[in-house]
Formats: C-alpha cells, sequence, structure tokens
C-alpha cells in the first residue's frame, strides 16, 4: 500500500496503534456512561468478543493523559480509600472524540478491506 507521500506503509494490517485504538474505545465508551478502568478493559474485552483486550498497563496511563488533556474527569468513588477512580467524558472530550472518530475510519475500512480480501483470496470465503 502506498500512502500519499508517496511512501510505502509496511504496517499491517491497520494503520492505527493499539494505543490510538484503546485512546477512540476509551473516548467511545465514556461517551455512553461513567467508567472506571477495569470495567473499560473488561467492556471492550466484551465487545470484541473476548478475542482481544487492552493491558491495565496501557489504559490506566491512558486515562490519566485524556484527563491531563480536559477530554476525561476522574473522581474517586470512595475518597478516602481512593480504590475506585470513575471517569465521565467531557465536553472537550466528545469533541476530540468526533475528530479522531473521522480520521481513523478510513483505517478501519482499508483494514477491513485488506482483511476481507485474504480471507477471500487464500481462504475461499466469500462476503
Amino acid at each position: 500500500m502506498v500512502n500519499s507521500k508517496g511512501e510505502r506503509n509496511r504496517q499491517f494490517p491497520s494503520k492505527i496503534s493499539t494505543t490510538s485504538f484503546v485512546k477512540l474505545y476509551i473516548l467511545h465508551l465514556l461517551k455512553e456512561k461513567n467508567y472506571y478502568g477495569n470495567e473499560i478493559i473488561e467492556e471492550i474485552k466484551s465487545r470484541l468478543s473476548n478475542k482481544w483486550e487492552p493491558s491495565p498497563g496501557m489504559v490506566y496511563p491512558l486515562l490519566r493523559e485524556l484527563e491531563e488533556e480536559g477530554y476525561v474527569t476522574g473522581w474517586w468513588e470512595e475518597p478516602d480509600k481512593r480504590s475506585i477512580r470513575r471517569y465521565r467524558l467531557t465536553d472537550s472530550g466528545y469533541k476530540h472524540y468526533q475528530v479522531i472518530l473521522l480520521q481513523y475510519k478510513a483505517n478501519f475500512e482499508d483494514s477491513l478491506s485488506i482483511v476481507q480480501n485474504v480471507l477471500t483470496d487464500i481462504y475461499g470465503m466469500k462476503f
């Protein structure tokens, strides 16, 4: 595949980094309701049919980064214990979500096309 600069894209099959994908999914989930970190991990895992899940080492730093950037707000469910930190999407987080949602759509469509073509060509599957 050649990108707009005429350079070859050597990343396969997706042009979206795992970190960017998880960030998009976190914002998507927080658009729906408040979550805490482990709930986010379990929800992503569930929505991906238990085929993949992000690690806590990816989700928690992303939540802190999103909070620092003002895209999410966090609070302690029990401030004295500081064991469960819930998050919600802010207005600027929703705007950021809408931007990256549009940015990544073509990449997901390209990835889907690649996988479908491989399944059709190599495995004889029809879509």
